[in-house]
């Protein structure tokens, strides 16, 4: 186990390194630059000949990226373009707890969602219940965020200040950050197609374990369905929701940038969207290398909860 966590640890440099020059790559060719936008979105001059000196933009790219490198091995990623008196560090610093937030949030309600819909499904298989569950699912899969995110609001909107103006206990902020009450819809809108995926995960694995020999041993014991469900067949059913449990984290952890945007979210996510749209490159590339950490981190931790819950596997 310590030699995988080692292995994993000594290839991040390099992953960091190969992600961050192709992410450097799109940046750099993508058409214009935050120097020569509209007036309305260039930085002030004193802003463009600091950045021009510090990282010898007019040298090309190359020169860029190589004293980039240089600054983000320091732990210095730059100062934002677009954001005038801003440092990329603060920029992700104020906005990674929000996302980190949000993410949980989303992370826990496809967990809690997708684990009821899958075992409901698997116990109870062609019922009401084990349909209903599967429409869901298929509808949380094929319906993209933005659609997700538009019906919420909508709905929200309509339910808590339409038909119910008089119950203020129910009334549910439509967008911000003002406090826990503005997470339950992003956080829906966030963890609806990861519960899709989860529960059809859940409900496949207990379908064919449940019929096993040594579940129908630990029936034969005085177990009863429950009891064997629990204790044995739900932790096996668990192993390929991992493999999936490991890009999910690191995506919702991290904020989605459409789901941030949406609901007015000041995450990373509305920070890239920001930085994209204004053509901050610093920013877009401090961005990228805290998702690609995250997500190589939590796929690591994936593959240690993997030889936690079945020893028999080997991550040599």
């Amino acid at each position: 186990m310590l030699r995988l966590i080692l292995s994993r640890l000594l290839q991040l440099p390099v992953i960091l390194a190969v992600i961050l020059l192709v992410t450097f790559i799109m940046v750099w060719v993508m058409p214009g630059d935050p120097f020569t936008a509209d007036a309305a979105k260039q930085p002030p001059a004193a802003v463009m000949e600091a950045m021009k000196e510090r990282y010898n933009m007019d040298k090309g790219g190359w020169h860029f990226l190589s004293q980039y490198v240089k600054g983000v091995v320091r732990g210095d990623f730059g100062e934002s373009i677009s954001r005038p008196g801003r440092s990329v560090r603060a920029i992700i610093t104020d906005g990674f707890p929000v996302s980190a937030a949000l993410g949980l949030a989303a992370l826990a309600f496809a967990l809690f969602l997708g684990t009821l819909a899958g075992v409901v499904g698997a116990l109870r298989p062609k019922s009401a219940w084990d349909t209903a569950s599967l429409v869901t699912a298929l509808i949380g899969i094929s319906l993209p965020n933005f659609v997700t995110g538009a019906i919420l609001l909508a709905v929200g909107a309509g339910l808590t200040r339409l038909w119910l103006p008089d119950a203020t206990f129910l009334h549910m902020p439509m967008g911000g950050w003002s406090g826990p009450a503005n997470m339950i819809l992003p956080a829906i809108c966030l963890g609806l197609a990861p519960s899709a995926y989860i529960a059809r995960l859940v409900r496949l694995g207990l379908a064919d374990i449940m019929s096993s020999d040594f579940i129908r041993t630990a029936r034969a014991k005085g177990l009863s369905q429950r009891q064997a469900l629990f204790r044995h067949a739900l932790k096996v059913a668990y192993l390929p929701v991992l493999s999936f449990l490991g890009p999910a984290a690191a995506a919702a952890m991290t904020g989605s940038f459409v789901v941030e945007k949406i609901f007015n979210i000041p995450g990373i996510g509305q920070e890239f969207v920001y930085a994209v749209q204004n053509k901050d490159q610093l920013v877009i590339l401090g961005v990228v290398l805290v998702f690609a950490t995250m997500l190589i981190l939590f796929n690591l931790i994936v593959d240690i909860a993997y030889a936690w819950i079945d020893p028999r596997i080997d991550l040599a």
